[in-house]
């Protein structure tokens, strides 16, 4: 017996005349009083059943049990349907299948919902994760994700690189988030980590002397959950030995152009433009810009010294955003109250309206050689932040990008990828007052800036880059370091001891010392990248069996309370929380 030799979708004119077998899902049930119709549905698409009971007296009386989702096995003739009842909108739709034998395969209980039907609870889809499955967005999803990986391996391997399996089982590491724990039942006390990333298994394999790694690798980090992450995800995680920087950007943009195309888009062009850092958090004032829109950040401090209004005069920092928009008060207003929730003290603001004529409560303060810098267009905003260099650049990119939004200035026809290169090596930890990585601990540092080390840390920069695609982060990497004793600088710079670090991090600094080629390489966030090209706001939606924002698994229950003598066993005591 064979339970199909066609897919639901697959029924064209040119079957007119054969006799098929199909299996799959009943999507709906239609009985029109002696006729009846089916509409059956699998991953192909969906074909029409017709039940009659002068063709099929037993298969009619059986149909008149089914309800959505029953799984159904037809046999039958493929029929041309009349001018008038063809459906252009089903690529079956030009045919019916008039069925001879009919077996119902499997039954399905009242539904918690209806596969078609739109606001559905998220909980409760999670729930009953199964039948989300189904659903046209999701089967949609999780092909087109499978889809992506696969030629991205293929991609990876024609470029020479071999696919590693590193452990899940390790040690922890700082990484920059909290780590999964998993205790030893034959070692008391002892807990393995969970991964944050490959990082150092990748750096080992190059000493190794393989030198092109790669692994769609599955991460784990305990942080707060949000539209763009997850207690586990996957990335592409790769490594090159004896490589340059580009070398690794140019590898990345192969992956995502093979992406693209098994997708049958147009691929971004390479290579991808490039930007410092430095530039642009200066004129985006955020390290992942989206470029799909202008109205960027312009300088106003040299201009402002001397300034009779003393906001400006007075802050280390005054910059400006150009609106295209001569707004109201009211609007200004509600803007004022968006940049106070990100930590702004106001919104100082010149409003040039349509007729070119000029508002604004601070340009009585203002001298000629201001009003000249801060001349715009008419039917234009100009949007103001002054004070500490970072906080201006912070607030600003934010209310860039809800201009954005709220202006409907950004081009959702454009994909704009862009690598950001240069960042600082350290950044300052706001809780400790002591410098802290900003990427991670084994960050190669840029040709020159070593002697920094000691002297300027904050002045040190780093071989770090980011990928970035209209205004979404997919990945981080670095030129990493591979000399022990530069390591071991860096270890000095971030506060540990040389005990610290070795205690920490022996094996890695042992292997830099017995032949440790130069290497790099890149991590990319896979389901933030699958996301984005299924035109998905949350990473939920392009992951089968996500958790909610609680950490929770409404599918499982997960996670869950286990029984004492298990925690006994693992040397363990749970602690009552104080509340």
């Amino acid at each position: 017996m064979s339970w199909r030799d066609a897919m639901c979708g697959e029924p064209r004119a040119a079957d007119v005349g054969r006799t098929l077998t199909l299996a799959g899902w009943v999507a709906r049930r239609r009985d029109h009083g002696g006729l009846i119709f089916v509409d059956l549905r699998d991953h192909t698409g969906l074909v029409q059943l017709v039940l009659n009971p002068e063709r099929a007296p037993d298969g009619a009386e059986l149909a008149k049990e089914i309800r959505n989702e029953f799984v159904l096995r037809a046999t039958g003739e493929v029929v041309a349907r009349s001018p008038e009842t063809v459906n252009p909108k089903l690529a079956t739709g030009e045919v019916e299948v008039h069925v001879e034998e009919l077996e119902i395969v499997s039954r399905s209980t009242p539904l918690p919902f209806q596969l078609d039907e739109e606001n559905v609870d998220e909980m409760l889809r999670l729930r009953y994760r199964w039948l989300d499955l189904r659903t046209d967005r999701m089967q949609r999803n999780l092909r087109l994700s499978g889809s992506v990986v696969s030629a991205i391996r293929r991609r990876m391997e024609e470029l020479g690189f071999i696919d590693f399996w590193t452990p899940s089982l390790t040690r922890a590491t700082p990484e920059g988030a909290r780590d999964f724990l998993v205790p030893v039942r034959l070692q008391p006390g002892s807990f393995f980590a969970l991964p944050q990333s490959p990082q150092l298994f990748k750096q080992l394999f190059m000493v190794a002397g393989f030198d092109r790694y790669y692994q769609i690798a599955t991460c784990f980090r305990d942080e707060d959950l949000r539209a763009d992450r997850q207690f586990e995800f996957r990335q592409l995680d790769i490594e090159m030995a004896f490589a340059e920087r580009e070398e690794v950007l140019a590898v990345l943009e192969e992956a995502v152009r093979a992406s693209f195309e098994a997708l049958g888009r147009e691929p971004p062009p390479s290579p991808f433009p490039r930007l410092p850092w430095s530039e642009v958090m200066a004129r985006f004032g955020s390290d992942k810009p989206d470029l799909r829109f202008g109205v960027e950040i312009q300088d106003a401090t040299e201009v402002t010294r001397g300034s009779e209004f003393g906001v400006f005069a007075n802050a280390p920092a005054v910059r400006f955003l150009v609106a295209p928009k001569a707004f109201s008060r009211a609007e200004l207003a509600r803007l004022e109250e968006v940049v106070k929730e990100w930590g702004a003290k106001g919104l100082a603001y010149i409003v040039v309206d349509e007729s070119g004529e000029v508002r604004s409560p601070i340009t009585k303060f203002l001298s000629d050689r201001e009003l000249e810098a801060f001349k715009a267009e008419p039917g234009s905003t100009l949007l103001f932040g002054a004070g500490e260099p970072g906080a201006v650049a912070r607030i600003l990119g934010l209310l860039r990008v809800h201009l954005g939004d709220e202006l409907g200035l950004i081009d959702e026809g454009r994909d704009e990828f862009l690598w950001v290169l240069d960042f600082p090596l350290f950044e300052l930890d706001e809780e400790t007052g002591g410098w802290t990585f900003s990427h991670h601990p084994f960050t190669g540092i840029a040709p020159g800036h070593e002697d920094l080390l000691e002297s300027d840390a904050a002045a040190a920069l780093s071989q770090a880059y980011d990928l970035v695609w209209n205004g979404w982060e997919l990945g981080s990497g670095s030129i990493r370091i591979h000399r022990q004793v530069v390591q071991q600088r860096v270890f000095k710079a971030l506060g540990l001891t040389e005990d610290e670090a070795k205690e920490k991090f022996g094996f890695l600094l042992d292997a830099l010392q017995m032949g440790a080629p130069p290497h790099g390489g890149f991590a990319l966030g896979l389901d933030r990248f699958i996301a984005l090209l299924a035109g998905e706001p949350n990473i939920r939606e392009v992951t089968a069996f996500p958790k909610v924002s609680s950490g929770a698994d409404p599918l499982t229950g997960a996670p869950a309370p286990v029984p004492a003598d298990q925690l006994a066993e693992l040397g363990i005591s749970v602690v009552e929380k104080k509340t």
